[in-house]
């Protein structure tokens, strides 16, 4: 079958013809129907992210991945070839370590995955493969965000950092749990275009002189009372830190890799803001979003910019790279 596989120590993705995987003990096989590519998939190969537990130097990229079940391993009950299903992101292993899917063992940029039983998630006809492979990681993520980390409430007013692949879809999960206002902050003009169509009451340029009147003019003189970094970088912490309310939290989703610095901590131990962390979501995020979607709360048609065949893998990810034609999800078809 063909695969777009990751050699790690050369940072080298290339198309290769591998053997169909044969699903073991507790395993599933699928025939992968959709794949998402993710902007971590362009930094595991530009050399930005590293594997931490791959066994070897080579893996099959894609942790975002829906098909059909295909095969069944020995001792697996509960699950029949033909059912339609999407694949949670990763597995913990027996000690508990948290496993990344198309980071520490192989992904779905395949013709066929494996997957544990228990990873597998079933999906409703209804929901089309391209929608579905994007839930466990693009969608859950913002999810998990908003929902446990934040525990944003009906009528708080939130602001997003970042319109992308992950800050799109918190723009509509914040609406589907009643935050108002919701106000998208991003300098790309089709950024912010895009998350007025998608129901943001506001969207904010960072780079404008009058940007932190403007968002205390929209929450009467208060402030925010949760500002999510999306966009993984300083600037959006230092800005965000400024128009944080009383009790305020600013929840940091995108990765940086910088040291966080708040600039008073008398003034952010009177008003007793937050400063939060947050990472991926669990298999419960994800069950909750694919009932969303099955019941017509969640459309993510407005999510897939394009749909690509499998071979040009690499063309996908020079465009997410690039952000040409500023991509929400970009999916790979086999």
């Amino acid at each position: 079958m063909l695969a777009g596989r990751l050699h790690v120590t050369g940072r080298a993705l290339r198309m290769e013809s591998v053997p169909v995987p044969e699903p073991g003990r507790g395993q599933v096989r699928i025939r992968v129907a959709a794949a998402g590519v993710c902007l971590s998939d362009v930094h595991l190969i530009d050399g930005t992210l590293t594997p931490l537990h791959l066994p070897g130097d080579v893996v099959t990229l894609g942790h975002e991945v829906a098909g059909v079940i295909d095969a069944l391993g020995e001792g697996v009950e509960g699950w029949q070839p033909g059912q339609r299903v999407l694949l949670q992101a990763g597995e913990r292993d027996r000690r508990g370590t948290a496993l990344t899917r198309g980071v520490d063992y192989d992904g779905g940029w395949a013709e066929y995955a494996l997957a544990r039983e228990d990873t597998v998630v079933l999906i409703p006809d209804a929901l089309p493969f391209e929608h579905a492979c994007i839930i466990p990681d693009a969608v859950s993520t913002p999810w998990a965000a908003v929902t446990d980390t934040a525990r944003v409430r009906p009528a708080e007013a939130v602001g997003v950092w970042g319109v992308g692949g992950l800050g799109a879809h918190a723009v509509q999960l914040l609406l589907l749990v009643g935050a108002a206002p919701v106000v998208a902050v991003d300098p790309l003009p089709a950024a912010r275009d895009r998350a007025l169509m998608l129901g943001a009451d506001v969207a904010l340029n960072p780079k404008d002189v009058g940007f932190r009147d403007a968002v205390l003019e929209l929450t009467n003189a208060r402030g925010l009372d949760v500002a999510f970094d999306f966009a993984g970088v300083t600037p959006v912490r230092e800005q965000a830190l400024t128009v944080l309310g009383p009790r305020g939290r600013l929840v940091l989703t995108g990765i940086a890799s910088q040291q966080v610095t708040i600039p008073s901590d008398s003034r952010f131990n009177y008003l007793g803001q937050a400063v939060l962390g947050h990472y991926g979501s669990e298999a419960e995020h994800v069950a909750q979003l694919v009932s969303l979607a099955a019941r017509g709360r969640l459309d993510l048609t407005a999510s897939v910019s394009d749909v690509l065949p499998l071979t040009d893998a690499a063309e996908a990810v020079r465009r997410v790279h690039d952000k040409e034609g500023d991509p929400i999800r970009l999916i790979l078809r086999p």
